[in-house]
Parts: structure tokens; sequence; C-alpha cells
């Protein structure tokens, strides 16, 4: 196992605005992929399948990354909180929602306490 962080964040956009979002996330990925600890950052498209249910949320970052420090440190980059603050947050943004969940690898321990 390892300390890496899974990340999908994912988009639901704006009625008739998922290609215009598509390529507004499509322009994150050089400078993401360029980021220290950044193994990972892949936009994809739902696709439809007999094996795959369908949701709202067409557009999907998959990201790995080196550490959770990393990945913190992505999300305080300019390029990431201005595209939240102006597509996400902002009335005139090309998202209706965004979900962004992290994972990882390493065991969890059920019988721990969580919280102290």
């Amino acid at each position: 196992m390892t300390s890496r962080v899974y990340v999908l964040a994912q988009f639901k956009p704006k009625a008739g605005k998922e290609a215009e979002l598509f390529d507004v996330l499509k322009a994150l990925e050089p400078d993401s992929l360029r980021e220290e600890g950044c193994v990972q950052y892949i936009l994809t498209r739902q696709i439809d399948h007999p094996s795959a249910t369908r949701n709202d949320y067409p557009i999907v970052f998959n990201e790995i990354w080196a550490s959770a420090e990393d990945w913190s440190a992505h999300g305080r980059r300019q390029q990431i909180q201005h595209f939240f603050e102006t597509q996400v947050k902002a009335e005139s943004g090309l998202v209706d929602d965004a979900i962004v969940t992290a994972y990882s690898d390493e065991g969890y321990n059920f019988d721990a306490p969580v919280f102290d």
C-alpha cells in the first residue's frame, strides 16, 4: 500500500454546456500534469455501456497524487481556485454541481476510534 491519493472530481454541467465545460476542464490538464506529485490527471467523459449506470455527472477527472500534501498543493494553485470560483461557485459558471471525492489504498483500522 502507498500514501497515494486517488481523486474523482465529477462535474454536472448546466444544460447545453457540456462541450464547453469539457474544453475548459481540458485546459487544466497540461499544467496539472507537471505539478509535483501528480501521477495521473486525466479528464474523461461518461459513455453508454450495458455494464454501466449513467448519472448526472458526465465529466470526471481521474487523478492520482503521490500524497495528500501534493493534492492539497494542487487545490491551492491559482488556476484551480480560479476555475472553482468562476465555473462552480459563480452563478454564471458552466457547472451546475460538482462532487470531489478522495480515496486511499491504505488499510483502515475499523477498531480504531474515528474521533479522539
